[in-house]
């Protein structure tokens, strides 16, 4: 069915959207916040994403409607923003349930992120490109983190919201490579696969999802809105 991919968006994003305006939770209330940080994170992803389309991987036209625009249908550019979306609301969720602390001696964690920026470059020279680019991006995201001062890497909360962002893309994209609407080119990753979905779209959604946190928390820092950031 044409359609879809773009009943798949719709169904990531009704629930959290009509949540959005309960009182307890009020996420709609930092929707400056929310949609500049999903617009400055999609950036990178979507010229990461047009560029190697047609080559480390493809869109089934079968579960896409035929429009394209740099090389992408309409219906993953509805997922950079319904994902997003979607994971920002559960992180303010958490904000009610689960307290926050910044731990200095995650710093470690960190700085193993940005290690794998030259691993990244090795791989990338063997061929493995998908491979190479997750490990880089995530090593960049790290980085930029640092340099924000926005220190998600160090914050007790965010390795709940992770946690939560692995098991979204298990779920994800397993429908996503299952049915497939996306097809991918082993020859690009390591084909190593959990299921149906190959390794690095852990680290590919990890990478994009950490960094639409840190740009979120970096909004509101610099307009002098704390709440909810440490």
């Amino acid at each position: 069915m044409k359609a879809e991919y773009f009943i798949f968006n719709l169904v990531i994003i009704l629930g959290p959207l009509a949540r959005s305006f309960e009182p307890r939770i009020r996420f709609i209330s930092q929707w400056k916040y929310t949609f500049g940080a999903i617009a400055l994170s999609m950036i990178p992803y979507i010229i990461w994403d047009s560029a190697v389309t047609n080559r480390h991987w493809s869109f089934n036209a079968s579960y896409t409607f035929p429009f394209r625009f740099a090389k992408l249908p309409l219906e993953e550019w509805l997922f950079f923003i319904t994902v997003p979306y979607a994971c920002l609301f559960t992180r303010e969720v958490l904000r009610l349930y689960v307290k926050n602390v910044i731990n200095r001696e995650l710093e470690w964690a960190r700085v193993g992120f940005f290690a794998m920026i030259p691993i990244g470059l090795v791989v990338y020279r063997t061929g493995r490109e998908y491979t190479a680019l997750v490990l880089i991006a995530l090593g960049a995201v790290a980085f930029l983190d640092r340099q924000l001062k926005t220190d998600i890497f160090l914050q007790t909360r965010s390795y709940w919201y992770f946690g939560i962002v692995v098991l979204c893309t298990l779920i994800f994209n397993m429908y996503l490579t299952a049915r497939p609407i996306l097809i991918y080119d082993a020859a690009y990753q390591l084909d190593l696969r959990l299921i149906t979905i190959p390794i690095e779209d852990f680290g590919y959604g990890l990478g994009h999802l950490a960094l639409t946190a840190i740009c979120y928390d970096w909004l509101k820092i610099r307009a002098g809105d704390r709440s909810g950031v440490v």
